[in-house]
C-alpha cells in the first residue's frame, strides 16, 4: 500500500523526524512511504493531487492550503490524513502582525473537518484540532528521536571551558537575540564561556561570545555530544506552547543535562533537578549554568537520566510500530466511514 505524503521538501526536519524515521516500520507493515514536495505554482500542485489519487493513504504535512485546492485535494484523496507539529493555526512568535490569524484558523479548521484524521505531535495541538472536530479524529503521535545516532557527551570540561550548545534553524534563531539578557548575565558570572550555534544562521550578538558551527545532517550529533550543557530558551506565548521540543530531545539524547525556560512540553520532557532545569530570570539561568559548568559529575549524572528519559518515553524504537498501527487504523476506518457514507 501507497503512503503519499505532501510534505515541504523530503530533507525538512518535519518530514525526517516524523515520517521518514518511521519508513522501516511502515514497510514492515505494508507501507511504502513516498515524500512528494508540495509544489509552488498552483497548476502544478492540482496535477501533485491528482497522482495522489492513486494513493492508499494521503498525508498533507504542516500545509494550510487555499480552500480550493483543499477541496480538490478531498476529491481526489481515498484517505486523507493531516500531520501538523507547530500551531500552524497562528503566525509566530516574530511576527509584527501579532500571533492571531483569522486566515490562518479559517484555514485550519477547514483542514480538520476536511481530513480523516488529524495527528497531533503534542496535547496543546490535539487539543486544539479537539475543539474543531468530534475528538476520536484526533490522534496524538509525538516527534521522536533516535538516541543509537546520539553518542554520549563525555562531559570532561569544567568551568569556563564548559561549553553551552543550542541547535536550530533560521526559523528560531531570533530566540537567541531575544535571550541576549540571560546569555549576557551568564558570561559575566562566568567570563569566557561559549555558546556553541549550530545552525543553518547564526545570530548577530547574543550577549555570549558565540562557536559558529554550521549544521549538517551527518555533523549534528557530534557537535552536541562535545558539548556540556543544552540550552532552551523561548518566550512565553501561544506559539511556543505548540512547539515540540526537538532540540530538547537531542540534548537529552547526546546525554546532556538541558536548562530551559518552563513553557509546553518542557515541562513534560524536563525533571526539575534530575536531567535539566526549568529556569525564567537571567539570574537563575546564571546559576544553574555556573553550577553545571563547575560540576562535571553532576552533568554526568543528569546526562544519564537524560538519555534514559528519551529511551523510555522519546524514542523511535517505542513509537514506530506505534505510528505505523496509527495510519493502519485510519485507513480501515476512513475507507469503512465513505463505504458507509456512499
Amino acid at each position: 500500500m501507497r503512503l503519499v505524503a505532501l510534505t515541504e521538501a523530503p530533507d525538512h526536519v518535519c518530514f525526517r523526524y516524523r515520517l521518514e524515521t518511521y519508513s522501516a516500520a511502515l514497510a514492515a507493515a505494508g507501507w511504502q512511504l513516498e515524500a512528494v514536495p508540495l509544489a509552488d505554482g498552483a497548476w502544478q500542485r492540482l496535477a501533485q493531487f491528482r497522482a495522489a489519487r492513486t494513493a492508499d493513504v494521503v498525508l498533507l504535512q504542516r500545509r494550510l492550503l487555499q480552500r480550493w485546492q483543499l477541496t480538490y485535494l478531498r476529491r481526489q484523496a481515498r484517505v486523507l490524513l493531516f500531520d501538523f507539529d507547530d500551531a500552524v493555526f497562528l503566525r509566530d512568535s516574530f511576527s509584527p502582525k501579532g500571533l492571531v490569524s483569522r486566515s490562518r484558523l479559517a484555514r485550519f479548521r477547514a483542514t480538520a473537518a476536511a481530513a480523516d484524521t488529524i495527528i497531533a505531535a503534542n496535547s496543546y495541538l490535539f487539543d486544539h484540532a479537539a475543539s474543531c472536530v468530534p475528538p476520536d479524529r484526533v490522534k496524538l503521535s509525538p516527534t521522536c528521536v533516535d538516541p543509537r545516532q546520539y553518542s554520549m557527551a563525555t562531559h570532561a570540561s569544567a568551568g569556563a571551558e564548559a561549553r553551552l550548545v543550542w541547535i536550530g534553524q533560521r526559523s528560531t534563531v531570533g530566540y537567541l537575540d531575544r535571550a541576549r539578557p540571560l546569555l549576557a548575565a551568564v558570561a559575566e558570572r562566568l567570563p569566557g564561556l561559549r555558546l556553541r550555534v549550530v545552525s543553518d544562521v547564526f545570530p548577530a550578538d547574543c550577549g555570549i561570545e558565540v562557536e559558529l558551527r554550521a549544521w549538517s545532517r551527518e555533523t549534528e550529533a557530534a557537535d552536541l555530544a562535545t558539548a556540556d550543557i543544552g540550552m532552551a530558551w523561548m518566550p512565553e506565548d501561544d506559539w511556543t506552547r505548540g512547539k515540540c521540543g526537538l532540540k530538547v530531545l537531542q540534548y537529552l539524547a547526546a546525554g546532556l543535562p538541558v536548562i530551559a525556560s518552563p513553557i509546553g512540553v518542557h515541562r513534560e520532557m524536563i525533571v526539575d533537578g534530575e536531567n535539566g532545569f526549568l529556569v525564567t530570570s537571567p539570574r537563575e539561568w546564571a546559576d544553574r549554568v555556573e553550577l553545571l559548568a563547575q560540576r562535571p559529575e553532576l552533568r554526568r549524572e543528569m546526562g544519564r537520566k537524560a538519555r534514559r528519559t528519551v529511551e523510555e518515553r522519546y524514542s523511535v524504537a517505542n513509537w514506530s510500530v506505534q505510528f505505523a498501527r496509527l495510519v493502519s487504523a485510519c485507513h480501515e476506518q476512513a475507507l469503512a466511514k465513505h463505504r458507509k457514507a456512499g
